[in-house]
């Protein structure tokens, strides 16, 4: 019997050697450019080597990452890619576990806590989550300036944690994709050269703002001549 399409895909043939937190910033790489991804569950333990969870957003966002990244190479491994049995069954129970150890530390903490935390916590989060929101606004107001058009693309504001592999994945979905070039020393920029300027204005259009992760939107120009 077929699995019912919903909203959490399974993932098998992940490449185990690469680290739980490497793979899940790569996984929500990948993943977000079909939709928002609201969980991604990665474990290390044996008898889930190799194995993924990615929990969208939109059952729409899902289909669509399914259809797109079959067989797609993930670290040099084809992805294995299906609808989890049901929504609830086994990522609530993963997730629970970790819930639960969640759930007895904020009991100690908030023992200790409890009244001066509960007093100044509220406003704080507000404040912070307002000063977020026009953060985030202003940013995608600003227009990012450009040089003339040509094949090779300019990245910057790239997270920390950026590597050539993660770029790959978002670029080679484009006609004409070449090569990412990395800058030594320098995470936070990296160079995309395409075959045409054509090609290069499309991908630069289509990933403009892209949030690598949740906190870094790239910003991508034509590269200087």
């Amino acid at each position: 019997m077929d699995i019912r399409p919903n909203h959490t895909l399974y993932i098998n043939n992940v490449n185990d050697k690469i680290k739980k937190e490497e793979l899940k910033r790569s996984l929500y790489a990948l993943f977000s450019q079909f939709g928002r991804v609201v969980d991604i569950v990665a474990l290390k333990t044996m008898k889930m080597r190799g194995q993924a969870f990615v929990i969208f957003k939109e059952l729409g966002s899902s289909t669509n990452a399914l259809r797109q990244l079959q067989g797609f190479p993930f670290y040099s491994k084809p992805m294995r890619i299906q609808y989890a049995k049901t929504d609830s069954d086994v990522i609530s129970k993963m997730r629970g576990t970790f819930a639960d150890k969640e759930k007895r530390k904020e009991k100690k903490k908030s023992k200790l806590l409890e009244q001066s935390a509960n007093a100044n916590k509220k406003p704080n989060q507000g404040a912070n989550q307002n000063s977020a929101n026009a953060q985030a606004s202003s940013a995608q107001n600003q227009q990012v300036p450009d040089n003339p058009p040509n094949y090779i693309l300019f990245l910057n504001n790239l997270p920390e944690e950026t590597n050539e592999m993660m770029l790959s994945m978002l670029f080679n979905q484009f006609p004409g994709f070449k090569e990412v070039r990395l800058v030594p020393g320098r995470h936070d920029i990296a160079f995309v050269e395409f075959e045409n300027e054509g090609q290069a204005g499309a991908a630069r259009d289509a990933l403009q703002g892209f949030k690598i992760t949740p906190s870094h939107a790239m910003k991508i120009t034509y590269a200087k001549k």
